[in-house]
């Protein structure tokens, strides 16, 4: 125990001696001890003797008025008018001089210094001069007055000085103590352990314990939280399920080059596979099972085109399509699920899924080398793009997105393109 919690413990029990109790320990301190604050440690005192059953208290409650952060600046440096008053020399001077003189103040200051008749301004001139020799800082003498004796201060004051949010209302919580079962002036704190040099010393033998309560509740364990990036993803997937998507399997990070890169038509000379953008893996460095017949028709797409197509007429290399990677999108999820498709026998389907891609990728404070990517698709006959608009739509109102509307736009990877805004209410923008 500090030395001042001691002598607010013996000030306590000294009093209840004397008198038998304390009625109201904000007055009892304010009467016996003014230079004391009933702040934390006189609270910690208190708890300390009544949890060894040496006192006993109520709490007492009373609303009270105190002063704000400005208002104890008013007390240290004077009001806002009378700094401002104060800063105008005898001759005058400019709105703009006394402005710079008076700082943040100004504003307020000479407006409440013009409403008391304090000064005068000639707006053709620009000039504020004094219209009285002296003056007196009553909003300060009223702040004082407040904080000495904020029970008695005048009700029409203290609203005045509301409007201005110098004083603000309190809550003072204050408490009648009495004696306790145990009271004593001369006690120690129960010891609740015993330590290695108790037992060494055997001092254990003439220590006052506390008493265990084997049927308290022991202290409830936090359990697990869910990441905020896992919560968005929650959300995301149960909208997709909910909207009648099934989702993909994404559990291999690792992909081949040729269904990240060439199933999706990219050339196999394209930038997106040089290695400042995809890592590539050393071991195993090449995939050895693919679907030659599937294969064939990949290569014969990429050097000579079919289906109107008239292909990137180069020398398509297996060796390229082997290279094992970390996947760059989930798109090579969706290029093998359509192949698998097409293998089963077509049916419409709609597929979603939701997991992390590699980048090799500078990292920074908003880029990281993996982030997380969403995707779907709808394969069935006679879609358009109005039935692509519908989903989007609907995904974004389960979200509480409203206002939604779609600009065209263009990306070099996707025909047609669009992109997606939302109204927002609060920014009304």
């Amino acid at each position: 125990m500090d030395p001042s919690q001691t002598n607010i413990e013996k000030a306590i029990l000294d009093a209840l001696t004397k008198d038998g109790y304390i009625e109201d320990t904000g007055v009892w301190l304010h009467q016996h001890h003014p230079g004391w604050k009933h702040d934390d440690s006189v609270v910690g005192c208190l708890n300390r003797l009544i949890a060894n059953e040496i006192i006993q208290t109520s709490m007492i409650e009373k609303r009270t008025v105190g002063l704000s952060a400005e208002a104890e600046e008013i007390l240290a440096f004077g009001s806002p008018e009378a700094r401002t008053f104060n800063a105008i020399p005898k001759e005058g001077c400019s709105k703009k001089e006394l402005d710079s003189a008076v700082g943040e103040a100004g504003k307020i200051g000479f407006s409440q210094a013009m409403k008391e008749k304090w000064v005068a301004y000639d707006k053709a001139t620009d000039k504020v001069t004094r219209k009285v020799d002296s003056i007196v800082d009553v909003t300060r003498d009223q702040l004082e007055s407040i904080k000495r004796a904020p029970d008695t201060a005048d009700e029409n004051i203290v609203n005045a000085l509301k409007k201005r949010k110098l004083v603000v209302p309190m809550t003072v919580r204050t408490y009648k103590v009495g004696k306790g079962p145990k009271f004593s002036t001369q006690w120690s704190k129960k010891e609740t352990d015993l330590t290695t040099e108790m037992l060494t010393s055997g001092s254990w033998k003439e220590k006052q314990y506390k008493e265990y309560n084997f049927n308290a509740l022991g202290t409830q364990t936090a359990g697990g939280y869910l990441h905020p990036l896992l919560k968005v993803r929650a959300q995301f997937r149960e909208i997709f399920l909910d909207m009648g998507f099934e989702e993909m399997p994404t559990n291999n990070f690792v992909e081949n080059s040729f269904w990240n890169f060439d199933s999706l038509f990219q050339p196999q000379q394209h930038p997106a596979r040089d290695a400042h953008d995809t890592f590539f893996l050393s071991d195993p460095a090449e995939a050895l099972y693919f679907p030659e017949d599937y294969v064939e028709r990949v290569k014969e797409m990429h050097s000579k085109g079919g289906h109107g197509s008239i292909g990137w007429r180069y020398d398509w290399k297996i060796e390229e399509a082997k290279k094992n990677i970390l996947r760059t999108h989930t798109t090579a999820v969706s290029s093998r699920m359509l192949y698998k498709l097409n293998q089963e026998g077509f049916t419409p389907k709609k597929y979603f899924s939701i997991d992390r891609v590699f980048r090799n990728e500078a990292m920074d404070a908003t880029h990281l080398s993996e982030f997380h990517q969403i995707e779907g698709l709808i394969a069935d006959y006679n879609l358009t793009l109005g039935d692509l608009i519908g989903v989007l739509s609907q995904f974004y109102e389960r979200l509480g997105l409203t206002g939604i509307r779609f600009k065209p736009a263009y990306n070099p990877y996707t025909e047609p393109s669009m992109e997606i805004f939302s109204y927002h209410p609060g920014l009304k923008k």
